[in-house]
Formats: C-alpha cells, sequence, structure tokens
C-alpha cells in the first residue's frame, strides 16, 4: 500500500464546501463591470454651430444671384476661413467680379476696388506722402490697398512694377514706405481676377506673385440648364440691380473669431506627413519642371482646416487635404515643356499625384 493509498478524499474537503451536485439555478453569473461613462465626452473640441450657421447663411445670399459654381463659392469661403487670398481665373463674361463684389456684400467689412491698367503706378495702390501746408510737413496718404476686402481687376493688365507693389502687402498685410510701416487692419483680403486667353496689353504673373494666392480658382462656363437660369434670373430683374437685396452676414469681428477658431483645428501627424508627401512628389515628378515650395504645405494645411470647418467638424480627414491640394498647387507648379506640349495641363499631373500618393489609415 502506498502513501496514496492513505488519503481519505473526505476527510481532506474544507468544512463550508458542498460537494453536492449543483443546478444551474445555484450558479451566480459572473458580470464584468460597467464602464465609467460619466467620465466619456462625446462632444466636438470646438463650438462650431454658429460658425456652420453664418456660412450657411452667406452660402444663400449668394446663391440668389449667382447659379451653380457651389465648388468656386465653398473654395470662396474656405479662403475666407484660411485668412488667405485667392486668384479668380476665366474668360470674359462668367462673372469674375460680380462674384468678388457680390461677396463682400455680405461682409460687414471695408471694400475697395482696383482696376489694374498698364498705365498704374505703385503709389496709386499703395499710397504716397503728401505736403501739408498748414502744417509745413509730409503726410501720408493712404491708397485704396487700406481696405479689409480689396478686389483687384484684371491683375495681369498692370506692368511688374506695380504687381510688385503687391509682395510684402499680400503676404505680411503691411507696406513700407520711406521707411515707415504701415499695418493693414484685419482681417486683410485680396481677391483678384485675370483673363487666360487674352495676351495683348496684358503682363504674365511671375510665380513670387503667384504664390501668394492661397488659391487659383479656375471658373468655367456654365451648363445649358444653368445658363437658362441665368437668363431666367436676368429677364426677371428688369431695372433692379443684382446686388441690392444682399444682406450682410458676417461682421468683422466674427470673421476674426472664425479664422482663429480654424487655426485649432485637430490634424494627426499621419494627415501632415501625407501633406508632406503631396508637395515632396512635385519636386521629384518627372512630368515637372517646377514643384512646390514649403510655403504650398502650409496653404494645404491652413485649406484643410478651412474645409473641415466648413463642414462642421473640428479635425481633418484625408477629404479634405485632397479637395485643398488642387486649387493650392495648380499656380504653384511648372510643367515641363515636353509634356506641356503633349498638352498635359498641371491640374491633370496634380490628380496624378494625388491618386499616387497611399492615403493614411
Amino acid at each position: 500500500m502506498t502513501e496514496f493509498e492513505n488519503i481519505n478524499p473526505e476527510e481532506n474537503q474544507p468544512d463550508n464546501i458542498n460537494l453536492e451536485k449543483s443546478t444551474p439555478q445555484d450558479i451566480t453569473p459572473v458580470t464584468a463591470p460597467e464602464p465609467e461613462s460619466d467620465n466619456i465626452n462625446f462632444s466636438a473640441r470646438l463650438d462650431l454651430d454658429g460658425l456652420r450657421q453664418t456660412i450657411d447663411k452667406v452660402k444663400q445670399e449668394l446663391s440668389s444671384v449667382i447659379v451653380g459654381q457651389h465648388k468656386m463659392i465653398d473654395q470662396l469661403l474656405v479662403a475666407i476661413l484660411s485668412n488667405g487670398h485667392v486668384l479668380l481665373e476665366g474668360v470674359p463674361g462668367v462673372a469674375k467680379t460680380i462674384t468678388a463684389k457680390l461677396l463682400s456684400k455680405t461682409l460687414t467689412l471695408d471694400f475697395s476696388r482696383i482696376q489694374f491698367t498698364p498705365d498704374l503706378m505703385p503709389s496709386d495702390i499703395l499710397g504716397t506722402s503728401v505736403f501739408d501746408l498748414s502744417k509745413s510737413q509730409f503726410t501720408f496718404k493712404k491708397g485704396p490697398i487700406f481696405s479689409n476686402f480689396v478686389l483687384i481687376d484684371e491683375i495681369n493688365r498692370a506692368p511688374a512694377k506695380t504687381q510688385a507693389a503687391l509682395f510684402e502687402v499680400m503676404e505680411e498685410r503691411q507696406i513700407t514706405v520711406e521707411g515707415t510701416t504701415h499695418a493693414m487692419e484685419a482681417p486683410f483680403l485680396v481677391i483678384a481676377t485675370q483673363n487666360p486667353i487674352e495676351q495683348e496689353g496684358t503682363y504674365r504673373l511671375p510665380e513670387a506673385q503667384l504664390d501668394r494666392f492661397l488659391f487659383k480658382i479656375t471658373i468655367d462656363y456654365p451648363k445649358l440648364d444653368e445658363e437658362i437660369a441665368i437668363l431666367q434670373r436676368e429677364n426677371a430683374l428688369q431695372d433692379r440691380a443684382k446686388l441690392d437685396n444682399i444682406k450682410q452676414v458676417l461682421s468683422q469681428a466674427d470673421i476674426i473669431k472664425y479664422q482663429g477658431m480654424v487655426k485649432q483645428i485637430l490634424v494627426e501627424p499621419q494627415l501632415i506627413e501625407y501633406i508632406a508627401k503631396l508637395v515632396t512628389n512635385t519636386r521629384e515628378n518627372a512630368f515637372l519642371y517646377l514643384g512646390a515650395s514649403p510655403r504650398a504645405s502650409i496653404a494645404i494645411l491652413n485649406a484643410a482646416k478651412g474645409y473641415a470647418a466648413l463642414r462642421g467638424r473640428d479635425f481633418v480627414t484625408p477629404d479634405d487635404i485632397k479637395d485643398s491640394a488642387i486649387p493650392v498647387l495648380r499656380h504653384r507648379v511648372m510643367v515641363a515643356p515636353e509634356r506641356e506640349m503633349e498638352g498635359l495641363t498641371s491640374e491633370q499631373i496634380i490628380k496624378q499625384i494625388i491618386d499616387t500618393v497611399e492615403i493614411p489609415r
């Protein structure tokens, strides 16, 4: 007999254990602890309801005159939220100037329009010092650039020295005249128009000038149903002006407030890397003679934040970046001459780059 045979199972069982067969009713189920739902907050980081409602009102006012062009309107509003300038390009008669004037009507901002001509001088835009006889000293008389919302019509009709007068004010929101710096009042937005077809009496914008614009928006001809709607509205107006019934929606304080909110939009690190890859690809693309600079990367970042706010989100998605890439890059890259002769455009190459670069998950 081994030592294991001396063990009595009944003697070694604790007194408080019942060895009788238990029924399912006797078993108490073990449940997981309930999550502390009170500590979970699904609310947005930023309250964008007011911004979204105001933007919808602006769109409603614009759509009362402009037929279609929803993409262009979104891009203009994104530029305002991102505090960037816009270049509107299109053939004559597609309502470039009317669109800019209409947008200014919805904003409670100081508005000025400058018609660029071949004989326009830099002092005609920036201002000049005038001798004041009563004070026996020179005083600076501000030019039309001193405004919150500036429309520059036919920007490519002025010579290079006049175009160069806009370099400092568009980038730094200030001008320097005779050693004195004059700051622009916030917000400061420039919308310029140009005709891409006409070459007589025009001066091509240099790359440094184009780089100052956040967006280059191209306006195409309207579709058949849109043109019918344009004619119907024009016929119904009779002697009334198109812009008479436009209401002011966005105040100066609101624009500054919303621009500050847009800067706080969340951008994940992998999306920042995605933007960098898109821009870097333009510098390495064999179809492009000139790629985009880091200023373009910053422009895509700011524009993507504007798109996110426009859509009521406090975070950026890959779609916001895609929608920003083409209007930001199309005027900042140059197509290789041999590819341009084949009919390739910068927009087609940018679309190809967007399709090639992997989207972060």
